[in-house]
């Protein structure tokens, strides 16, 4: 029934929320408990760790897990069945092969002069990326199929079990920096136990559940099915070619955002050694953690917006955008009124003390940043949706170019404050060119 399924959707995405809210809370766990438990040097390398894997992770793989999700959603939308999944299952494959291509000849290098001569943290890198290839493509297929609750399920045992492992540490059952950062290797191995349930929840509800009577796809003039121009062009929309560009172009996406995210750390690493670079890596979990939390929407969004596209409803469509927007700027406010009232109590207590002063006014700096990436992140969304993944990278490109030219300079002599400054003015940046594209007539 129609209710039913639109009130199963709605419980998945509650579900959703749920899962990926605590994988923010357990990974900045996970964080806090690596910097209490380790001496700043080892806890610079694993948060190092952290910021690398994590940003070959949305480069590679998140451009496979959005062209899933919007392919299968927009099929389901017009009432296809089907979703051949061969080509995005060769992308990731030559990603991950790439990466891999890549990372096997710079092995000393990057032992020596990233982690400090361990061989361990290196393979646990290797390792991770190898594993999360499967992981976000099955995230691709739940969110397509609307299985939030099981998208959900994948990523909270993901956290649970990597968070396992720094309290394994901290209670004394282990100890070291080897000890805590192995749960980020294992992390995806135990993710996937979610896969083999949705597939036989898929299984026993049919080969592909449609939405519900009332959202389901264009019909031809007699009323009969799916018009034939849209069976054909629909069954294209996973050709190598059509695949490939919008990977491509999310691809950049995803590298523009974690350069905001992770190329701040890396130059100040560089220039000031890792316990610093631990020090800037704790400022930005005041972003990193909201964004964690915004996967929830961002991955219920994009097949939401590309339903809605695909019937041509273009209210709703706004509508959804500006209810998410308001939400963000709410929360973003909150934030930012919270860190100038006590964040470096705040942030001193959970991170400890690692000889560096968190300043009260940058930090709320660094909370606005935040908003306005989130709602950056929203319109984005709406750009995939309509298929103009291609002009968002630009956006994206501009932005995090300007961020990194910002920060490498010495235009304010305080490195902590430069990077806090030039967060907030990419990210204004970025979220205005984004809001230009959306109001860009189709």
């Amino acid at each position: 029934m129609p209710g039913s399924g639109r009130s199963s959707r709605n419980r998945g995405r509650l579900l959703l929320t749920v899962g990926i809210a605590s994988t923010g809370l357990l990974s900045f766990a996970y964080l806090a408990l690596a910097s209490r438990e380790l001496s700043a040097v080892d806890y610079g390398h694993v948060s190092l760790l952290w910021s690398i894997t994590f940003v070959i992770l949305s480069v590679l793989y998140r451009p496979v897990e959005q062209l899933l999700s919007r392919t299968i959603s927009d099929r389901r939308a017009r009432g296809l069945k089907g979703h051949p999944l061969r080509t995005p299952a060769l992308i990731q494959a030559g990603f991950a092969l790439v990466f891999l291509a890549i990372a096997l000849p710079l092995r000393t290098t990057i032992e020596d002069e990233l982690f400090g001569g361990s061989a361990a943290l290196y393979w646990i890198l290797v390792v991770s990326v190898l594993a999360y290839a499967g992981s976000y493509f099955a995230r691709g297929w739940l969110a397509g199929h609307e299985r939030f609750a099981g998208y959900g399920g994948l990523v909270l045992l993901e956290s649970t079990s990597r968070f396992l492992f720094a309290v394994a540490a901290a209670v004394g059952i282990t100890s070291g920096q080897t000890a805590i950062a192995i749960g980020i290797a294992v992390a995806p191995f135990v993710s996937m136990v979610v896969v083999p349930f949705a597939l036989a929840r898929l299984a026993r509800g049919g080969s592909d559940p449609l939405p519900a009577a009332g959202e389901v796809a264009v019909m031809d003039a007699a009323g009969e099915g799916p018009a034939h121009a849209e069976i054909e062009e629909a069954s294209q929309d996973l050709s190598l070619g059509r695949g490939s560009s919008f990977a491509v172009a999310v691809f950049l996406i995803m590298l523009a955002e974690q350069t905001l995210m992770n190329a701040a750390v890396l130059i100040v690493e560089r220039d000031s050694g890792p316990a610093l670079a631990g020090f800037v890596f704790n400022v930005l979990l005041i972003v990193r953690a909201p964004l964690q939390l915004f996967q929830a929407v961002q991955t219920s969004i994009l097949p939401h917006l590309t339903g809605l596209e695909a019937r041509e409803d273009a209210g709703q469509f706004a509508r959804a955008i500006r209810v998410t927007v308001l939400a963000i700027a709410a929360f973003a406010g909150a934030c930012a009124l919270g860190l100038l009232a006590i964040g470096p109590w705040v942030m001193e207590t959970v991170l400890g003390d690692k000889g560096f002063t968190y300043e009260r006014g940058g930090l709320a700096l660094v909370a606005v940043g935040m908003g306005f990436h989130l709602v950056a992140g929203t319109l984005n969304q709406a750009a995939l949706a309509r298929g103009r993944a291609q002009l968002a990278a630009v956006a994206w490109i501009v932005s995090a170019l300007l961020f990194v030219a910002w920060v490498a300079s010495d235009v304010v002599s305080d490195e902590v404050l430069r990077v806090e400054t030039g967060y907030c003015g990419a990210a204004f940046i970025l979220s205005c060119l984004l809001y230009g594209l959306y109001r860009r007539p189709a």
